[in-house]
């Protein structure tokens, strides 16, 4: 096979992590880093090898490189106009999440890359392990009992120099352009995506309601504490509950819980823990496939993809109610504490209320959070029409 050309766009910052596995993918002669596209030129040493093609123009440097696959990873506002451009030139995707700020323009993205006809893989890598379909067997076979709901889990360290990284970090607009850089919608969104994705309700028609709780410890617009309440078509409950404020950092994961069982996915180790009446747990290791691995793959042999837009829908349906809710709540200074010598913040007990918000699928405020709001938690209504 002919390696295929691929251009990436934002090779900086989480961009590394594409050139390592590009140039991976290039070892194994299924890929060719054709292009970068960076305001700065890489060196070689950043390259990870010999220099490709580098320009600031995205849109010349798909055309003089012949570019068969664009990797875009630039701030979240530019995802929708450099996908575009890519499409309209026959250029397939793979379009890091969040795919776009708000579900307006995720659908202009979404729509205007199904006319154009090309391929569009949305980069959550957690959709990509093989515990995810191992997962809905499980539950298809009974071995939970009727799924009731679904949790997940993120307690993550950030000190304050993460939200000083870019211009957009921890902003919910820029410019007059939404952001919506939180908690839920970028760091953590693959605990969202990945507990909708296991219940069955990847699609945007399956949400029919979304609750919120929104705030920050930090000084930022975003939220970097908060959680989320999403009502489902199928009539289960996912809470997802994040904090980039925990007093350890620990793995993130999503519990499903059934009648008669539960199952916990550990989703960046994909690692699997099945608990259920009447057996001894039992513990399982997946392998994972990479997303541009599969976007090739579907490219040259047909396979499906992973990740298409449509299956982020419900995800942008969270990144929308959060874009609508009031800006998140500044924690008041008693709620939170310096960590000596580490430059952050810390939420004293935050990191027992996510795991409990993920166990009873219940939000902070019902948990007894004592800076959490009193008042009615602001409901997203999702039109079905």
């Amino acid at each position: 096979m002919t390696p295929v050309p691929v251009v990436l766009a934002g090779a900086r910052g989480h961009g590394r992590w594409h050139v390592a596995n590009i140039r991976r993918l290039e070892r194994a002669g299924l890929v060719r880093l054709a292009g970068i596209c960076e305001l700065t030129p890489l060196t070689e040493q950043e390259a990870g090898g010999d220099l490709p093609e580098q320009s600031a123009d995205f849109g010349a440097l798909l055309d003089s490189t012949g570019a068969r696959i664009a990797v875009i990873c630039t701030p979240i506002p530019t995802h929708t106009d450099l996908a575009l451009t890519a499409a309209r030139r026959g250029v397939h995707l793979l379009l890091e999440k969040p795919p776009a700020p708000s579900y307006a323009e995720f659908r202009r993205m979404a729509d205007g890359v199904a006319e154009a006809g090309v391929a569009c893989q949305v980069g959550f890598q957690s959709l990509g392990s093989h515990a995810v379909p191992a997962i809905r067997e499980l539950v298809a076979e009974g071995a939970i009992g009727e799924v009731v709901g679904i949790g997940g889990a993120g307690a993550w360290v950030r000190d304050e120099a993460y939200f000083r990284r870019a211009p957009w970090s921890g902003k919910r607009r820029l410019n007059g352009a939404d952001v919506i850089d939180g908690a839920l919608t970028n760091p953590l969104a693959h605990a969202v995506a990945t507990a909708l994705a296991l219940g069955g309700t990847a699609r945007a028609e399956d949400v029919t309601g979304i609750e919120t709780e929104l705030s920050h410890a930090n000084d930022i617009e975003a939220d970097d504490t908060s959680c989320v309440r999403i009502a489902t078509a199928r009539g289960h409950r996912v809470t997802v509950a994040a904090t980039l404020c925990a007093e350890r950092a620990d793995e993130p994961y999503v519990l499903v819980h059934g009648t008669g069982g539960r199952v916990t996915f550990w989703y960046k180790q994909d690692r699997v823990l099945l608990q259920r009446g009447g057996h001894g747990p039992e513990e399982f290791h997946h392998d994972r496939t990479d997303l541009l691995e599969n976007l090739v793959d579907h490219l040259t042999t047909g396979v499906p993809l992973l990740v298409p837009p449509d299956e982020t829908g419900a995800f942008m349906r969270v990144v929308e109610a959060i874009r609508l809710a009031p800006d998140p709540d500044r924690l008041p200074e008693a709620a939170w504490r310096r960590v000596p010598g580490e430059s952050r913040r810390v939420v004293p007990g935050i990191d027992a209320l996510v795991a409990a918000a993920a166990d009873t699928l219940s939000l902070y405020s019902e948990l007894g959070a004592p800076w959490a709001p009193r008042t009615e938690h602001p409901r997203y209504e999702v039109s079905t029409r």
